[in-house]
């Protein structure tokens, strides 16, 4: 179990990647963006989760390239993952796609590449497009984005094995499973909307058990994704917040308090069901 910020949990092709790490979703390009991923990376932050479609890699790419000089780091200390958009998938079409993010982040190769949905008829050519990718060495790791079962069955009979599938995941939905199926599988998940964009922080339950160990119910629910075996990219842009999200390494949930959390699973979504999307 993760330790520490930059702990890692290696990936099933070998990879290390951390366990926690700023999500970017939402945030716009701009000087807010660049403080933010800035100041992630100033507090020990060593993995960045953006994509196309959130359109601001330009300003992601920018906050790595001055953090890495600010913080005296070199490029493979850090962990960097985008994703590529539906209206981009087919196998010529990801390859370019994945040349225009790289251009706009202003790095040589990506840490992980996703297939951002599960684009019916779409994603095998997709997939096979991140597999060459991977076979040329140019990504260091490939996996998928709100895939559910039946989807990473698919692309399972391909060539290589999705590394990591990253999902909408928090204590009212808490994919358990989905969970158990990757980990059978030896594909790691990774949760977006941990804190179900801030619609979790007063819930009753959780405020009970944020108390008893003296912490923000963000700590808490970032601290049950971890102790579930969770890769988990909580989203922040104030820097109190981007720090104290991270202040999970000094306490342990309880079994019962895992319990209580489990407990409140309710299947409710804040983003598409991936199997009821009008892509």
């Amino acid at each position: 179990m993760a330790q520490h910020l930059q702990d890692t949990t290696t990936l099933h092709n070998g990879v290390n990647m951390p366990w926690l790490g700023l999500g970017v979703f939402k945030v716009e390009e701009g000087s807010e963006l660049i403080q933010a991923v800035k100041s992630a990376i100033a507090h020990g932050y060593r993995s960045i989760d953006t994509a196309a479609i959130y359109d601001n890699e330009t300003g992601v790419g920018q906050a790595i390239k001055e953090a890495l000089q600010d913080n005296n780091l070199s490029r493979k200390e850090l962990f960097v993952t985008s994703k590529v958009w539906t209206a981009d998938m087919g196998y010529e079409e990801t390859i370019a796609a994945y040349e225009t993010s790289l251009a706009k982040l202003g790095l040589e190769y990506l840490d992980l590449y996703l297939i951002h949905w599960p684009v019916k008829g779409k994603y095998k050519e997709t997939w096979r497009a991140l597999e060459t990718l991977y076979k040329e060495g140019r990504v260091k790791a490939i996996g998928v984005s709100n895939f559910q079962i039946h989807h990473l069955e698919e692309v399972m009979d391909l060539e290589i094995k999705p590394m990591v599938n990253q999902v909408e995941l928090h204590p009212y939905l808490s994919q358990q499973a989905l969970l158990s199926f990757c980990q059978e599988q030896g594909i790691q998940l990774e949760a977006w909307s941990p804190l179900m964009q801030g619609q979790l922080l007063d819930q009753p339950v959780l405020k009970q058990i944020a108390a008893k160990h003296s912490k923000s119910v963000a700590q808490v629910i970032i601290r049950w994704d971890l102790q579930r075996g969770i890769i988990t990219i909580p989203k922040s842009t104030k820097e109190h917040r981007i720090i104290e999200n991270v202040d999970v390494f000094d306490f342990l949930l309880t079994e019962e308090d895992m319990n209580l959390i489990n407990a409140l699973n309710q299947d409710q979504r804040v983003g598409p069901d991936p199997d009821n999307f009008d892509f």
